[in-house]
């Protein structure tokens, strides 16, 4: 059977700190939106810079560390798998996620005055 590999290797910024849910069975589940910047030059040589959002989920002991020290701004370089998923909205139409499971983080934080 071929193997197949399902890796993500992210580095962003948290758009705000991280919000932490408590779930049954001692579980925790942490979120945090990353935006990941792109920069190149348009056809008239201007250079754009395109922002893309990724939400990441962690799970346990590290969505504790992901509330102590994911703060708005704080610089994350993850390495996760993607998980889809979908789910039914309020007004009956079916959505579909697409979250990265962060296996390992490097957090630095960054001084948002300067």
């Amino acid at each position: 059977m071929e193997s197949a590999i399902n890796k993500v290797v992210l580095s962003g910024f948290a758009g705000a700190d991280a919000e932490v849910k408590n779930l049954s069975g001692n579980q925790k589940l942490a979120r945090v939106n990353l935006a990941v910047n792109e920069y190149y030059k348009n056809s008239s040589g201007e250079e754009v810079k395109k922002t893309q959002w990724f939400t990441l989920t962690f799970w346990n002991a590290k969505a504790d560390l992901a509330l102590e020290q994911i703060k708005k701004g704080t610089r994350l370089t993850i390495e996760g798998r993607l998980q889809t998923g979908s789910y039914e909205a309020k007004d009956g139409t079916k959505r579909f996620t697409t979250d990265i499971v962060v296996n390992e983080v490097a957090i630095k934080e960054i001084d948002l005055a300067n």
